[in-house]
């Protein structure tokens, strides 16, 4: 019997852990593993638009914007 792992499973959830945890630290919250990936813990939630907010910079980094209407 050959058990097959999925390596690449287990990257991302190791490499969303360690984001999870600097965010964490970086940003003053608690660190909790249980919370990764449950949508009902606020600190989770707060990642969670932590990181749309970096991607919604990321996509609008080039633009310039014109606040004023003539």
């Amino acid at each position: 019997m050959d058990i097959k792992f999925n390596r690449e499973a287990y990257t991302k959830v190791f490499n969303d852990l360690e984001k999870y945890r600097d965010y964490c630290r970086f940003e003053g919250k608690v660190f909790n593993e249980k919370a990764l990936y449950n949508k009902e813990d606020p600190n989770w939630e707060a990642y969670q638009k932590h990181q749309g907010w970096l991607r919604a910079k990321a996509r609008n980094a080039g633009r310039k914007f014109n606040n004023r209407r003539n």
